[in-house]
C-alpha cells in the first residue's frame, strides 16, 4: 500500500495500519514531498503562534502536551509530528514528489513518483490543500501596480509597514492578518464576498463532528469540497472583539474590479491600496489522481466515507468532511478499515 502525504492525515493513516499489523517498508510505503516532519504547518507564516492555531486536536495514540502558546506554530507542530514519526516507527520517505497514479497491471495501481515507481493494491491520498492556493481573478487585476500575494507566502506584518493593505477573504487567516498588519501598515481594509459570522464558545470535539457532517453531503455527491474551516464560523475571542471594536475588522463587501492604484465598487467606491493579500483558501491538491478520471460532472470526486465511489482502492482522507485535523483521525482510521476489507476479498498477485 501507498500512503501519499505526511501531514495530519497521513500519518493518522499510517498509524492505523500498523495498529492493523501492517509493516512499514515491507507492507506499506508513506511517500511525503515535503522537505521535512510537519506536513503544511511547517510553512506556515511565524507571527501563527501556536496559541492562534485554530482547532488543532493531537495525533492518534499520542498527546501534545505541554506546548507553549507563544511559540510559533511551525516549530511546535513540526517537532510533535517528528516525535510522532518517530516513536510509531513509520520511516516517512521524503522528499519525494508523486507525479501520477494510473492504471497499472494485474488489478494494481502504478504510483509514478520522482524516486522511482510503485506498484500497489491500494492507496491512500492524503495531501491536503497547501500547494493549491486560491487565487480569484478580477476585471483589471493584471493592471494593478502594487503588489499581490496570497496567505501561503504571508511574510509577517512588519513587510507591510508604512503600506496601505487591502485584506481579502473572511476566514481565521484573514483576520489574523488583519490583526497583525494593522500596527504597522498606513491602512488596512477588509473585503468578503459573504458577511462573516463569528461563533461563541471553544472548537472542541463535538463542534468539530458537526462541522464535518455539513461538508459530507458535497462530497457525497461529487461536488467540491468546502472546508471545513469555513463552515465553522470566527471563534469570537478577546482578539477579535478588540479589532472590532477598533475598527480594524470593519468588512465591506466585495469590489468589483481592481485598478491600477487599488479596487473599485460599481458604485463608485473606491480604495486605493499598495498591498492586495488573498486570504482566499485552497483548493484540494488532487491533480496526480487525473489519469484515474475519478472526477464527477459537478466538479468534485464523490467519495463515500473516505472511498472514491469510481475507484475503491483508492482512499481520499483529508478530502472534504475530513480535511481538519479531528476529521483526519477519524478518516484515517475509517480507510485503514475498509482497505483491510478489500484486501481480503482480493487475490494477491504472484
Amino acid at each position: 500500500m501507498v500512503v501519499v502525504g505526511a501531514g495530519q492525515a497521513g500519518l493518522s493513516s499510517a498509524y492505523h495500519l500498523r495498529r492493523a499489523g501492517f509493516e512499514p517498508d515491507r507492507d506499506f510505503v508513506v511517500l511525503d514531498h515535503s522537505p521535512a516532519p510537519g506536513g503544511a504547518w511547517q510553512f506556515r507564516w511565524p507571527s501563527l503562534t501556536y496559541g492562534k492555531v485554530h482547532g488543532m486536536h493531537a495525533l492518534p495514540g499520542m498527546e501534545l502536551r505541554d506546548a507553549d502558546p507563544a511559540r510559533a506554530s511551525s516549530e511546535v507542530i513540526g517537532e510533535y509530528f517528528d516525535r510522532y514519526e518517530r516513536t510509531f516507527g513509520l520511516r516517512v520517505r521524503r522528499p519525494v514528489d508523486v507525479r501520477a497514479v494510473r492504471e497499472g497491471s494485474g488489478g494494481r495501481l502504478l504510483v509514478e513518483t520522482s524516486e522511482g515507481d510503485w506498484s500497489t493494491r491500494a492507496l491512500i491520498n492524503a495531501t491536503g490543500t497547501w500547494d493549491r492556493p486560491f487565487w480569484p481573478r478580477y476585471p483589471g487585476q493584471e493592471t494593478f501596480r502594487g503588489r499581490q500575494l496570497h496567505t501561503s507566502r504571508y511574510p509577517g506584518p512588519e513587510a507591510f509597514a508604512g503600506q496601505r493593505v487591502i485584506v481579502v477573504g473572511g476566514g481565521a487567516s484573514g483576520t489574523q492578518h488583519l490583526l497583525e498588519i494593522a500596527p504597522y501598515a498606513a491602512a488596512t481594509t477588509w473585503v468578503t464576498r459573504r458577511p462573516p459570522v463569528f461563533r461563541e464558545g471553544p472548537f472542541d470535539e463535538e463542534a468539530g463532528r458537526a462541522a464535518v457532517a455539513l461538508v459530507e453531503e458535497r462530497v457525497r455527491q461529487g461536488l467540491p469540497p468546502r472546508s471545513v474551516v469555513s463552515v465553522t464560523g470566527l471563534p469570537l475571542n478577546d482578539a477579535i472583539r478588540q479589532g472590532l471594536e477598533d475598527g480594524v475588522l470593519d468588512r465591506r463587501p466585495m469590489f468589483d474590479r481592481i485598478t491600477p492604484d487599488g479596487v473599485e465598487w460599481a458604485d463608485g467606491r473606491r480604495v486605493a491600496a499598495d498591498v492586495i493579500l488573498w486570504a482566499t483558501g485552497f483548493r484540494p491538491s488532487v491533480e496526480h489522481l487525473a489519469p484515474l478520471r475519478l472526477r464527477e460532472p459537478g466538479g468534485g470526486i464523490r467519495v463515500e466515507g473516505t472511498r472514491a465511489v469510481a475507484d475503491p482502492r483508492i482512499h481520499l482522507v483529508g478530502y472534504g468532511p475530513s480535511a481538519s485535523t479531528i476529521g483526519a483521525n477519524r478518516a484515517g482510521r475509517a480507510a485503514v478499515r475498509d482497505i483491510r476489507r478489500l484486501l481480503a476479498e482480493e487475490p494477491v498477485a504472484a
